[in-house]
């Protein structure tokens, strides 16, 4: 009696985005994917894209029927769709507090005032705005991102989660561009981090089809 076999990953991606920190996810779980690359501008606007992630952004990930858009979403999707690559903390466990606490900050406060930082928009910004804002203060931020990561290794107990790849990801591109300082405690956690294998992998490979899109026509 042959079993059906499993609806394979279409992955929308485009290695200058956001897209990077899914591309490592999928290299930790050893997923068999198909990658599509998707240029910015037109080609993310197209009737066939738009119909997967009506943003038209990416990252997108298509699982037969089911579709999944947002950075920490596909994330914590794709770790409970490999249970025993051990990406996420087990449901009784205390450690999944923290896993979703951290994976959901990083989605909210801190992209939030790093793009907030990034655009100038801070520079003015009342007593009355940060008490609105979902961040508060971008001083707040850094604080409490200083607090998750300071002295550890991992966020969630003694093992390597999605919410790691999610804040060594953001607190190093960010360090990157200036969006967040290069304080000591953000480099000690992140750098280790960022040297794993599989973030190396999906290095390679961004890098090749970077390439192969700059590339001129013959």
């Amino acid at each position: 009696m042959s079993t059906a076999r499993p609806p394979k990953l279409r992955f929308f991606s485009n290695p200058r985005s956001r897209a990077r920190m899914v591309h490592w996810m999928l290299q930790e779980c050893g997923a068999d994917y198909e990658l599509v690359n998707q240029e910015f501008g037109p080609e993310m606007k197209t009737p066939e894209f738009l119909a997967i992630n009506p943003m038209g952004k990416v990252p997108a990930l298509q699982h037969g029927d089911a579709v999944i858009t947002e950075t920490g979403a596909i994330l914590a999707y794709l770790a409970e769709l490999f249970p025993d690559k051990q990406l996420a903390p087990a449901i009784a466990s205390p450690e999944r507090a923290s896993y979703f606490r951290w994976l959901f900050f990083v989605a909210g406060p801190v992209e939030a005032a790093t793009t907030a930082k990034n655009e100038g928009w801070l520079k003015l910004q009342t007593h009355q705005q940060a008490m609105s804002a979902g961040f508060g203060h971008f001083e707040d931020v850094v604080s409490t991102l200083q607090h998750a990561v300071s002295g550890k290794r991992y966020v969630c107990g003694d093992h390597f989660t999605a919410a790691d790849l999610y804040l060594a990801s953001y607190i190093g591109w960010s360090m990157m561009d200036g969006s967040l300082p290069k304080l000591p405690e953000f480099e000690a956690y992140a750098t280790p981090l960022l040297q794993r294998p599989a973030s190396a992998r999906a290095d390679e490979i961004d890098g090749d089809m970077q390439a192969a899109a700059m590339a001129p026509i013959i």
